[in-house]
């Protein structure tokens, strides 16, 4: 497949060209976001819009959420993530309470979380929520009072994650479709991949190229949603240095050891891919690397320094959409920022 052309049409899709042309006028406010099929294309697509503008107008968003209160609620461990969301909401003049640990909180006592939900929801207006059993961002919404924004549920689905990536790949290829996007590592527990590639079967025209040890590769309910797209395809294989030359994005994830029950299998595993200068010669020099972090030794820091890898823009990205999210949900509207008039039901 040509990175610049339609397979189908042979054109050149505009950025936007994958959305439909009506978003519906019914605000995001007052709505939980468990996983992204919560939402709309046009709302997703607003998000993106949102995070950009947030990205260019700093000072002018910085009250945006003057007194609001975030709760990060993170029933597992979490740097990147729960500082992303606490920051976001730090910069739109808000402020945050929370805990980090399931041995913080009062589930340790036994607590449901339906009941912790309830009661949080009396001291915060919005609620981020990370948690390791999958399904629990769902039971939390549906006990809380207030937004319930799903930080990571299991091996389940990231929301805010994907909204991450998408907003890195817009930045580097201009567009979301038309593209030969490389999953690899741990397919089977990311719960990364599993909800990027949700959402790009929702936006149709990718090819994903799915690279994994036969140990960790893709859930078949995954692949059975590429599947159900008529413009997208999958191709699995066990060999990234057979693949890399054909890929637009590089999605590399880390072998998970907390997703493991058997310490041995990780210890076998961990090592299957490393990404290294070596590996990249091999590469489309527009090639662009994306991995959620943390990273072990997956991709090496001598990546660092090449102008493919888009990992770290992935962390800033990820607190300007999260930024954009929160005052969605909140109904606090961006100083400055202008909905598409045209948009109606």
């Amino acid at each position: 497949m040509s990175e610049q052309f339609d397979r189908h049409s042979g054109e050149v899709p505009s950025t936007d060209s994958v959305f439909p042309n009506h978003v519906s006028s019914r605000s995001l406010q007052g709505r939980s976001l468990v996983t992204l099929d919560d939402i709309s294309l046009p709302q997703i697509k607003d998000l993106l819009d949102r995070a950009a503008y947030i990205d260019s107008h700093r000072r002018e968003v910085a009250h945006t959420c003057d007194g609001r209160v975030l709760a990060t609620l993170f029933y597992e461990p979490s740097t990147r993530t729960r500082l992303s969301f606490e920051t976001a909401m730090l910069r739109l003049g808000g402020q945050v309470i929370g805990f980090a640990g399931a041995q913080l909180a009062s589930v340790s006592k036994g607590e449901s979380i339906s009941d912790t939900l309830k009661t949080v929801s009396n001291y915060a207006d919005i609620v981020a929520m990370r948690h390791p059993k999958e399904g629990a961002a769902l039971v939390a919404s549906r006990a809380a009072s207030v937004p319930v924004i799903n930080a990571g549920d299991g091996g389940h689905m990231h929301p805010t994650q994907t909204l991450t990536d998408l907003a890195t790949i817009r930045a580097r290829k201009g567009r979301l479709t038309n593209l030969t996007i490389g999953m690899c590592g741990d397919l089977t527990f990311g719960r990364t991949v599993h909800s990027l590639i949700s959402t790009l079967c929702r936006l149709g025209q990718v090819d994903f190229v799915l690279i994994s040890p036969d140990e960790l590769k893709t859930p078949e309910y995954i692949l059975e949603r590429i599947d159900a797209s008529p413009t997208c395809t999958y191709r699995e294989t066990s060999d990234l240095g057979e693949v890399i030359g054909d890929l637009d994005i590089l999605y590399m994830t880390r072998v998970q050891k907390e997703r493991f029950f058997n310490e041995d299998d990780y210890l076998r595993l961990r090592d299957t891919y490393i990404l290294d200068e070596e590996k990249l010669k091999a590469a489309r020099p527009d090639m662009a690397i994306l991995h959620p972090l943390p990273r072990v030794n997956e991709i090496t820091a001598g990546v660092d320094q090449d102008p493919r890898a888009a990992y770290f823009e992935q962390v800033r990205n990820g607190m300007l959409v999260r930024m954009a999210l929160e005052s969605a949900l909140l109904g606090d509207e961006l100083p400055g920022y202008q909905v598409r008039k045209e948009v109606q039901a």
